[in-house]
């Protein structure tokens, strides 16, 4: 950890480390109370994306469950027309996706954005009624697709009448986000600003767009098909995964107190995720009536994505290198650290899945769920994880109560993704090669299939039961950081602080 009163050597180790290293950490008074100011600002925003992100996790696994068990039990809740497995898993990708990862990204990047830039947030009171709004927008949107009104636009099936109150409340969440970054006390900007910033300005531009072509205005015929596929790939790559990339390229350095491994990395692995991934949509309509070209240029692009993702992935391991001791003491890093492996091998799913010859039997099946999951759970969420049992600790100035639920939590999740991916990877590729054999019935495709997407519902089970533990800490935590307050409030209410008052007085 660099002192205050010491100079750094040049512009490039300056990029090595987050800002909020820059003057010592927790060494210096001063410094420390800067960083509680800033902690203190971001306390009820941060919180309330949390919690609210929280929640709808709990909705979202609730609904994941009820559409897992669907696919091999049909009966299930069949006398609740509401409760179709097409209303239930687009209600679930709905809410995990803009109640969940969504708002525990934001949550990140608005604290992650206050101490890099070494400013407290801005307009925290607008920033949480806009969230507030936020909320409400999901609530109409979900309660929109189960009552029927969806739009059979993957990753955009929320009613028309939700999107306005989601993109204005995220519009004044980035705006305020950018005026604290305009302001920020610490010059100097750190890879992960670099990540951040670009995701507030890339999902607007993603949402708008998509929203207008799509829906608003629609364009004609198969175009249709390769907007909706732009804007899904890329809601992965370039909303979440910078702000996954970001927290990574955070914490990591941060738990282990090394800087990043190579400056130089980070520049090449930044950029050419900027210029490779926006592409890559395409390779999803390998074999539809698209132009040949615009298959063809999705596919060399995500072949390019090998850049990007070996030179993270070099970037994160040598950072790491020889402090993989430090697993077993840090939750934070725990996740972190399966979070970066998990988004090395997703990308490298990816990659494989865009070819021509692989499409052609995974397209269709249960691998391309797999590979979703790869990406945006064992890599997203868990990384957001991660960041969460960093950052709460510090804006409630309490620490975890329970060892014992954060263990429950990580091998929860992390044994129920893997029981997840593995199978479902192996068994789409199966059912790829029997959907493409004439020879083989489509019934006994189904049949083959049932006995996995029963083991798909265990692993689901698994992650619930991590969740739930995770939320349990999270409100026992919580219960801690206001305890001071209890007695106060209980003798309020109870009139007893009248009557101490009362008996003091001569």
């Amino acid at each position: 950890m660099i002192k205050q009163s010491q100079t750094l050597p040049n512009p490039t180790l300056r990029a090595l480390l987050p800002g909020d290293a820059l003057t010592g950490g927790g060494t210096d008074v001063g410094n420390r109370a800067a960083l509680s100011e800033i902690d203190a600002s971001c306390r009820v925003p941060v919180l309330f994306f949390f919690l609210s992100g929280l929640a709808w996790l709990l909705a979202g696994t609730v609904l994941a469950l009820v559409a897992s068990i669907k696919l091999h039990t049909p009966g299930f809740l069949a006398g609740w027309e509401w409760l179709t497995f097409s209303n239930v898993r687009t209600a679930h990708l709905n809410t995990v996706i803009y109640g969940f990862a969504s708002q525990i990204s934001v949550g990140v990047t608005i604290w992650l954005m206050c101490r890099l830039c070494r400013i407290p947030l801005v307009a925290p009171g607008l920033v949480t009624v806009a969230n507030l709004f936020y909320n409400i927008g999901v609530t109409v949107g979900v309660g929109g697709i189960l009552m029927g009104d969806s739009t059979a636009i993957e990753w955009l099936e929320m009613p028309r009448y939700a999107t306005p109150i989601l993109f204005i409340s995220y519009a004044l969440i980035a705006v305020w986000t950018i005026v604290t970054f305009r302001l920020r006390a610490e010059r100097h900007l750190y890879v992960s600003q670099w990540y951040l910033l670009a995701a507030v300005l890339w999902f607007p531009w993603l949402y708008g767009t998509a929203q207008v072509m799509l829906l608003i205005e629609p364009v004609r015929g198969v175009v249709q098909a390769a907007v909706n596929w732009w804007f899904a790939h890329n809601v992965l790559g370039l909303w979440f995964t910078p702000i996954g990339l970001a927290s990574i390229y955070y914490f990591i350095p941060k738990v282990i107190g090394r800087p990043i491994h190579s400056y130089y990395l980070s520049v090449l692995g930044f950029w050419s995720l900027a210029l490779f991934y926006n592409w890559n949509g395409m390779h999803h309509l390998v074999g539809g009536p698209l132009p040949s070209w615009m298959i063809t240029v999705s596919i060399v692009a995500s072949v390019m994505m090998l850049i990007p993702v070996i030179t993270v992935a070099i970037n994160h391991h040598f950072t790491m290198l020889g402090h993989f001791g430090k697993l077993k003491h840090s939750p934070t890093l725990r996740f972190m650290v399966f979070g970066a492996v998990s988004y090395t091998l997703a990308s490298l799913q990816g990659v494989a899945s865009a070819l021509r010859s692989v499409s052609e039997v995974t397209h269709f099946t249960h691998h391309t769920i797999a590979h979703a999951h790869l990406g945006m759970y064992a890599f997203f969420s868990m990384v957001m994880f991660g960041a969460m049992y960093y950052i709460l600790p510090r804006i409630t100035q309490r620490e975890w109560p329970s060892n014992s639920l954060i263990s429950l939590h990580f091998w929860g999740v992390a044994l129920g993704i893997v029981l997840y991916v593995v199978p479902m990877s192996i068994m789409g590729f199966i059912q790829g090669t029997m959907l493409n054999d004439a020879a083989v019935r489509f019934l006994d495709v189904v049949q083959f299939t049932l006995p996995w997407l029963k083991l798909r519902t265990l692993a689901g089970l698994l992650l619930a039961a991590g969740h739930v533990a995770f939320v349990i800490n999270v409100g026992w935590l919580l219960v801690r950081m206001f305890e001071p307050y209890r007695k106060p409030v209980v003798r309020i209410l109870t009139g007893e602080a009248e009557t101490v008052a009362a008996a003091k007085q001569p």
